[in-house]
C-alpha cells in the first residue's frame, strides 16, 4: 500500500503531544522549557522534556490497540473501544487520535477476501509504526532496531516456506507413483482371479455330475435293498414251516409211544391215567411255547430297533455333510495361503524396493526439521509446544508455529466469561461465570460433532420428530459431560468459528446457530448415500472399480437432471482425483475422506453442483413470483408448480412450511409474508428440483 501526500499527517506540537488535559496545558510548556526536568521511565532511566510521553492513562492502551483493530463489525458490543473511551472522562492525545483515524481508513479500503489481505494490513501497520517512530526522535533507534528484528524474522520464516514447497511436490509425485503401482499390481491380480473363477466353475460341474452319479447309485442300491428283504422274507417262511413240520412229526411220534405205554400200565394202577394226561398237558405247553419261541427268534433275531436305525443314519448324515464342508473349507484355507503366501513374497518384495528408495531419498533429500526447537522460542516453553503439537503434521505445526508468533493464540490457561441465561442467549451457552476453555483440536471436533449428528439422528427417529440442534447438543453435553457441560459447550462454539473454513464443521456451525436449515445437512448425507448405493448396484463383480462407460451410466442415472457437460465434469473431477486420465475408476476410493475428514474434490464437486441447482432453482423461482413485495401461501405454491410442475404435493407442502416457518396444516392461516425474508429462508434450506425444467424452443 503506497503511502501518498493526501495520507500524511501533520505533525503537532510538543504541547499537543503530552497532554491530554486543555487545563495542563501551561504546565507542560512549563516543564518543557525547563532543562532539569526529567521524567521517569520504566526501568528506573530519565528523560528530558523533549523525550516527554503522554499522561494520557496506561490502562487505556489496549483498549485503543483493541478499538483500531476492531475496524469490522461483531456481533458482540463489548470487544468495541468505544465502551471504553465512554467509560473515561479524559480525552485522547490528538496524534493518537490521527494515528488510529488512518489506520481504520487504510484497514476500511483493504478488500479482506483477497489472498495478500493479512499482507496489506501488515503494511498499514507498518506504516503507521513508522509514522510513531519518526516522530518520537528519542526513541526511534529502539524501535527501529525492533522493527528490524521483526521484518528480518518474518523473512526467515518466508524463506524457509519456500524451502518446504519442493518436498511437498515431491511427496504428492512419489503418492502417485506408489498409486500407480498398486494399480498395476491390481489388474495383475484380477486376470489370476478370473482364471481361479473359471477353475472354480469347472470344479463345481464336477461335483454336480459327481452327485448325479451318486444318487444312481443310491437309487440301485435302494431297489436290491427291497428285492434282498422279498427273498428274505421268503426264506423266513420256508424256514418255519420245515420248523413245524419236524415239530409236527416228532410229536406224532411221542404220542404212539405213549399209547403203547399207556395200554401196557392201564390194568396194573388206575392213577397212572391222570398222570399220563398231567404229562401229555406239560408236554403239549412245551411244544407250543418252543414254537413260539423258535418263531420268534426266526422273526426278530437280525431285527434292530427302528429309533436306534434313525438315530444311525441320522448321526451318519452329519457326518458326511461335516465331512464335505471340511473338505470346501480345507481346499478354501489352501488356496487363501497359497495367496497370501505370494502376496508376502510381493510385499517384501515392493518393502526392499520402497526401501532403497528411501534410502537413497534420504541421502539426496531435505532432513525433516526438528520441530522441538520451537519451544524455546515461543511462549510458555516445551509443556506448551507439547501440546499444541501434538499430533499435527509438518504443515500443520508451521501454521501453529506462525500463528504463536503473530499472537494468535492465547495463553495456556484461557477463560470464558458467560453470556448470562437470558433469552436471547442461546440455550446451551446460558451460563454466568467464568469457564475453562479446553481448546479442542480440529481431529477432537470433528469427531464430537459426528457423534452429535449420529446420535441426533437416532433421537429424531425414536421421537418421531425433528428436535433443535442447540437444545440437542445441550442434552448431549449432559449424558456425557455432566461435570463439564459449560467448558464443552463454549469450547466447541468456540472452535467451530476457529475452524470455520473447514466445509463440515462450517455447516454443524451453521445449523447450531439457525442460520441453516438442519434439512441442508440431511439432503447432503442422502445425495452422497444414493450415489454410493447407485455405483454399488452397478458393481455386479463387487471388485471395487467401475469401466468408464459404466460410471458415466450410474452419474446418468444417480442424476437425473444434471446435463452432460455437468456429467463430464464429475467424471473429471473422479480421474484428477484418482490420478489416471482413463482406463477403469475406484469409486470407493472418491468417497474416502483425509486425516482431517476432508473430502475429495469429487465429493465437493457434487456438493457444489448441487448447491449452484439449487440456487438456480431458487432463483427461477423469484422470477416467477415477480417484483411484488410480499407473497402468500397460495403464491408461493403458485409458483412451485410452475417452475416444477411434476413435484409432489407433499414435497412442495414441505418447502412452503419452511419458508413460513408454520406446520403444513396450519398454512390456511399464516398471512402474506416479505418475498426477499422467503427466498433468504428457501436459500438455507435444502431445497431442489424433482424434474428437469422444461426446454424452450
Amino acid at each position: 500500500m503506497a503511502l501518498n501526500k493526501e495520507s500524511k499527517l501533520p505533525p503537532l506540537s510538543v504541547l499537543e503531544r503530552g497532554s491530554s488535559n486543555p487545563g495542563s496545558s501551561l504546565n507542560a510548556q512549563q516543564q518543557t522549557n525547563d532543562p532539569k526536568h526529567h521524567v521517569l521511565l520504566r526501568g528506573g532511566r530519565t528523560e528530558s522534556a523533549t523525550g516527554y510521553l503522554s499522561t494520557w492513562p496506561a490502562h487505556m492502551n489496549s483498549q485503543i490497540a483493541l478499538q483500531v483493530q476492531k475496524t469490522q463489525p461483531t456481533n458482540d458490543s463489548r470487544l468495541h473501544g468505544s465502551r471504553y473511551d465512554q467509560s473515561s472522562n479524559v480525552p485522547k492525545p490528538r496524534f493518537l487520535e490521527q494515528l488510529e483515524a488512518y489506520l481504520r481508513k487504510e484497514l476500511h479500503a483493504i478488500d479482506m477476501s483477497m489472498p495478500n489481505s493479512q499482507e496489506l494490513k501488515l503494511q498499514a501497520y507498518q506504516e503507521v509504526f513508522e509514522y510513531f517512530i519518526e516522530d518520537f526522535k528519542t526513541y526511534k533507534p529502539l524501535l527501529s532496531a525492533i522493527k528490524n528484528e521483526y521484518e528480518v524474522t518474518l523473512a526467515q520464516l518466508r524463506e524457509r516456506i519456500r524451502m518446504l514447497e519442493p518436498l511437498r511436490a515431491m511427496l504428492v509425485t512419489l503418492s502417485e507413483q506408489c498409486d500407480q503401482k498398486i494399480l498395476a499390481l491390481r489388474e495383475e491380480e484380477r486376470g489370476e482371479m478370473n482364471a481361479l473363477k473359471q477353475e472354480k466353475c469347472q470344479l463345481l460341474k464336477c461335483i454336480e455330475q459327481m452327485k448325479e452319479d451318486k444318487q444312481a447309485l443310491q437309487t440301485q442300491v435302494a431297489k436290491l435293498q427291497d428285492d434282498l428283504a422279498v427273498q428274505y422274507l421268503l426264506y423266513r417262511e420256508e424256514c418255519d414251516a420245515r420248523k413245524l413240520l419236524i415239530m409236527e412229526i416228532s410229536d406224532l411220534k411221542h404220542m404212539q409211544e405213549e399209547v403203547k405205554h399207556s395200554h401196557r400200565e392201564e390194568e396194573t394202577m388206575e392213577d397212572a391215567v391222570k398222570l399220563k394226561l398231567a404229562l401229555k398237558v406239560a408236554r403239549e405247553d412245551l411244544t407250543r411255547l418252543q414254537v413260539e419261541l423258535n418263531q420268534m427268534r426266526a422273526d426278530y433275531g437280525e431285527v434292530v430297533p427302528r429309533r436306534d436305525f434313525e438315530a444311525l443314519e441320522r448321526d451318519y448324515n452329519m457326518a458326511i455333510k461335516k465331512t464335505e464342508t471340511a473338505e470346501k473349507d480345507f481346499m478354501l484355507t489352501k488356496q487363501e495361503l497359497d495367496t497370501l503366501l505370494a502376496v508376502h513374497k510381493q510385499v517384501l518384495h515392493e518393502k526392499d524396493q520402497f526401501k532403497a528408495e528411501l534410502e537413497r531419498l534420504q541421502g539426496t533429500l531435505t532432513p525433516r526439521p526438528n520441530w522441538s526447537k520451537c519451544a524455546n522460542v515461543i511462549p510458555g516453553g516445551v509443556k506448551h509446544w507439547s501440546s499444541i503439537s501434538e499430533g499435527r503434521t509438518s504443515d500443520q505445526l508451521l501454521d501453529v508455529l506462525l500463528g504463536e508468533i503473530e499472537g494468535r493464540k492465547g495463553k495456556e490457561e484461557d477463560l470464558f466469561i458467560g453470556l448470562g441465561t437470558e433469552e436471547t442467549v442461546p440455550v446451551f451457552l446460558r451460563f454466568d461465570g467464568q469457564i475453562r476453555n479446553l481448546k479442542l483440536k480440529k481431529q477432537d471436533l470433528i469427531q464430537v460433532i459426528k457423534e452429535v449428528w449420529e446420535e441426533k439422528v437416532s433421537s429424531d427417529l425414536q421421537k418421531g420428530q425433528r428436535s433443535q440442534l442447540g437444545d440437542f447438543l445441550l442434552e448431549y453435553l449432559q449424558q456425557h459431560h455432566a461435570d463439564a457441560v459449560a467448558e464443552w459447550a463454549y469450547s466447541i462454539y468456540e472452535s467451530c468459528q476457529m475452524y470455520k473454513d473447514e466445509e463440515f464443521i462450517n455447516l454443524f456451525f451453521n445449523v447450531l446457530t439457525r442460520k441453516v436449515d438442519e434439512s441442508v445437512y440431511h439432503g447432503q448425507i442422502h445425495l452422497l448415500t444414493h450415489l454410493l448405493r447407485e455405483m454399488t448396484k452397478s458393481d455386479t463383480s463387487e471388485s471395487g472399480f467401475l469401466t468408464q462407460q459404466e460410471f458415466s451410466f450410474v452419474l446418468h442415472r444417480a442424476f437425473p437432471l444434471k446435463d452432460e457437460e455437468r456429467i463430464e465434469e464429475l467424471i473429471q473431477a473422479a480421474h484428477s482425483q484418482l490420478g489416471a486420465a482413463e482406463g477403469n475408476i475406484n469409486y470407493k476410493l472418491l468417497f474416502s475422506q483425509g486425516e482431517e475428514g476432508k473430502p475429495g474434490p469429487f465429493l465437493k464437486l457434487v456438493r457444489t453442483q448441487a448447491t449452484d441447482e439449487k440456487h438456480q432453482f431458487i432463483s427461477e423461482l423469484q422470477k416467477e413470483l415477480g417484483t411484488s413485495t410480499t407473497v402468500t401461501v397460495s403464491d408461493l405454491r403458485r409458483a412451485f408448480k410452475s417452475v416444477d410442475p411434476s413435484a409432489e404435493e407433499q414435497i412442495v407442502e414441505g418447502y412452503i412450511s419452511m419458508a413460513f416457518q408454520t406446520e403444513p396444516e396450519n398454512l390456511d392461516k399464516a398471512g402474506p409474508l416479505d418475498i426477499s425474508l422467503t427466498i433468504s429462508r428457501l436459500s438455507v434450506a435444502d431445497v431442489k428440483r424433482t424434474a428437469p425444467p422444461a426446454k424452450q424452443d
